[in-house]
């Protein structure tokens, strides 16, 4: 162990201590450097260099060859959170590993450090939203449950050390349009901001004990989120008990003067960030605090708050101890990108797919066809594997060379883009129509990619579309495939819902498999030539058109998400196939009477009636019929991927509890009201799949649930 000069340096003190003597040495400028995203060594006291910034949504990012796991919207597809929890252990692992290799080095730049801005858990409202593909969906349950999952394995479960910093973000009420967020101002009611876009929030902190908020660029009711008294100080800090630290999106505390014309100067916009609670600015902003507190607008003690809150994160993480003394650190290179990791890649990539339609049971299909011809832009397209904010695999495999790899040998694949992503050109139809007609089956892997939905500036572009059909010609080449009377598989490449009403009544078996990450393409050979049943369900409604859609900027929850939809969907929240059936059966509720402070224990059997082993992904509906107070038509509130063998029957358990049956009133109180509560089972939303409905009733006098 070196030599301990200071108190801050001495292991065995507590982290307060340490982190209260560290503050109390530094000077007012030395203070403000380590409150920006690149904070700088203090030599004087053998402080190194630290960047904040790293980025690990679906595997570590930027930083080199990683284990690149499915974009986080297939992941929430699979709505698998002890798989999600796996991923998430295995990301923190190789973070770890590649963290400590980098500093063995002295290479402490961007994206090398152990606080991950991840996840994204903003609602998934509108399918024009360009970085909707980054988050889990539409459903504040499932968000949260995600969110909760992902964040336990980054964290880690060591009684004295963080693994790595998660980051939940955009706190709060963001999701578009991406060209307006440095100076939109979302307005959200109080029942709406409660009911639908906190709870992840909420989950994070509480259940997840997050270490770190992200802040993001707009205002929320005028507010800007970054400075924003009622969101960081009045329900972070004070209703959820939040105490590690906030950092702002990336450029946002310029965004406070610069274009929500909230503040003057740069001074007073620091001043205000800072003064409501958030800690750390990407950017360089508040290196303008120094002169701020010279003007009196924030006092040096109400720097050392936010200067404490930083330092406590970074000896959680064990950076001022020993290394043999943090058992993160001892994890050997050598696991980063290994096979154990790629298999769970794998995993996960299967779990993700979504059989959207099967006609005739057209799927799976045989690998010993004469042949096949695979057609699309996306079939061998290394981008639609990896979404944003990604890592660069060491290996990765195509739809095109998962198929090759899949059939028989003396089977014929031919492959054509047939089209390009975007663009009127028809100049591949011919191509592609002749190699139709000379196979038994054609795979068309069509869609979107990370070019045409993502963050504003992301390819030169502002990042969301503008309508929700298949870009280009792409429409126009499916249909030239039909007339060849051949049978067609469609995949998707896509982070969001798309209208494909033409193709929903025409093709016959079409399948979703996201941006899959690195194994994408071995993934869905396993479901299309049936080495893997698929069971993934819809994170969002697929709409017929965004003429079910509200106005873009319009942040009210009326008529939005399958929770308040009222129109008919093309495919339903938590819609999918598989190859095989189930039967619910002997709904029992442990009550059929409670009072407004009880749980309800429920259980349900569950049966493979098919001939297939496989996942069925069992959910949990709220309806609150009675209610006197505006509530969704139906709220999921459980779920759970259970394997069943063909012909076994499991029996699935949830527990409600009344937060979980309340409904969210104009004040943003989670209220049990008296009356009937229904509850479904099944593979999906009722009235799209068959499920089993029963219901209990609450007795007794309104009560808040929280």
């Amino acid at each position: 162990m070196a030599d301990i000069e200071f108190p801050f340096q001495d292991p065995s003190l507590p982290i307060e201590q340490r982190v209260d003597d560290l503050v109390s040495r530094l000077t007012l400028d030395e203070k403000v450097s380590q409150m920006v995203h690149s904070a700088p060594a203090i030599s004087r006291l053998g402080i190194p260099e630290y960047n904040w910034w790293n980025e690990c949504l679906h595997g570590v990012a930027r930083a080199g060859i990683a284990t690149v796991f499915p974009q986080a919207i297939g992941m929430s597809a699979s709505w698998d959170k002890k798989l999600l929890y796996e991923v998430a252990t295995v990301i923190s692992t190789e973070a770890r590993a590649k963290h400590h290799e980098f500093a063995r080095h002295n290479d402490r730049g961007i994206y090398k450090g152990l606080t991950f801005w991840s996840p994204n858990i903003n609602i998934f409202r509108d399918p024009r939203w360009g970085r909707g593909h980054e988050t889990y969906g539409e459903d504040p349950y499932l968000t949260g449950e995600m969110a909760v999952a992902f964040i336990k394995g980054l964290q880690g479960d060591d009684p004295k050390y963080l693994k790595v910093v998660a980051t939940a973000k955009h706190y709060a009420v963001h999701s578009g349009p991406e060209k307006d967020r440095h100076h939109f101002n979302a307005v959200v009611s109080k029942k709406d901001l409660y009911e639908t876009y906190l709870p992840a929030f909420k989950k994070s902190v509480k259940e997840a004990k997050v270490e770190s908020i992200m802040g993001a660029y707009n205002r929320t009711n005028g507010e800007a989120c970054c400075a924003s008294v009622t969101l960081l100080q009045k329900i972070l800090r004070e209703e959820w008990g939040f105490n590690g630290y906030v950092v702002s999106d990336c450029g946002a505390i310029d965004d406070i003067h610069a274009h929500h014309k909230l503040t003057q100067s740069p001074e007073e916009s620091s001043a205000l960030a800072v003064k409501n609670g958030c800690e750390l600015n990407c950017g360089g902003t508040y290196n303008s605090l120094v002169k701020a507190v010279r003007e009196g607008l924030i006092s040096e003690d109400e720097i050392n708050i936010a200067v404490k809150r930083l330092f406590t994160a970074r000896f959680k993480l064990g950076m001022f101890d020993p290394e043999e003394m943090v058992s993160y650190a001892q994890i050997p290179y050598e696991v980063n990108d290994c096979e154990e990791h790629r298999k769970l890649a794998l995993e996960m990539a299967r779990k993700t797919i979504v059989l959207l339609k099967n006609e005739n049971n057209l799927l799976p299909l045989s690998k010993d066809l004469k042949a096949i011809t695979v057609i699309g832009p996306n079939a061998d397209n290394l981008e639609v594997l990896l979404g944003n904010y990604n890592g660069t695999p060491s290996r990765y495999v195509t739809p095109l060379q998962g198929i090759r790899d899949k059939v028989s040998p003396k089977t014929k694949v031919y492959y054509t883009p047939g089209c390009e992503l975007i663009g009127r050109s028809k100049h591949g139809f011919s191509e592609a129509i002749s190699m139709a007609e000379g196979s038994d089956v054609v795979i068309m892997v069509m869609g979107l990619s990370p070019r045409l939905e993502g963050e504003e500036g992301e390819w030169g572009g502002e990042g969301d579309r503008t309508n929700i059909d298949l870009p280009g010609v792409q429409h126009d080449l499916i249909e030239a495939i039909y007339e060849t009377g051949k049978p067609i598989v469609l995949v998707l490449t896509n982070g969001s819902a798309l209208a494909i009403n033409w193709e929903a009544r025409h093709i016959p078996a079409i399948v979703d498999i996201w941006y899959p990450g690195e194994e994408g393409g071995t993934a869905l050979a396993d479901v299309l030539f049936g080495d893997y049943n698929p069971a993934g369900r819809l994170p969002v409604t697929f709409m017929k058109s965004l003429d079910q859609v509200p106005e873009f900027t319009d942040y009210s929850m009326k008529n939005r998400t399958y929770r308040y939809m009222k129109d008919e969907p093309l495919w339903a929240f938590g819609y999918g196939l598989s190859y095989t059936k189930f039967r619910y059966s002997n709904l029992k509720l442990n009550k059929t009477e409670i009072s407004p402070t009880e749980n309800v224990e429920i259980q349900v059997d569950v049966e493979n009636i098919g001939k297939v082993d496989g996942d069925e992904v069992v959910q949990l509906y709220v309806s609150t019929p009675e209610s006197p107070i505006l509530a969704p038509i139906r709220s999921l509130q459980g779920f759970d991927r259970v394997f069943i063998r063909s012909g076994e029957k499991k029996i699935v358990k949830f527990t409600l509890k009344p937060e979980q049956f309340a409904v969210v009133d104009e004040e943003g109180r989670f209220m049990v009201m008296p009356g009937k509560i229904e509850i479904s089972i099944g593979g999906g939303q009722p009235g799209f799949t068959d499920t089993i409905i029963d219901s209990f009733k609450v007795v007794g006098q309104p009560t808040r649930a929280e």
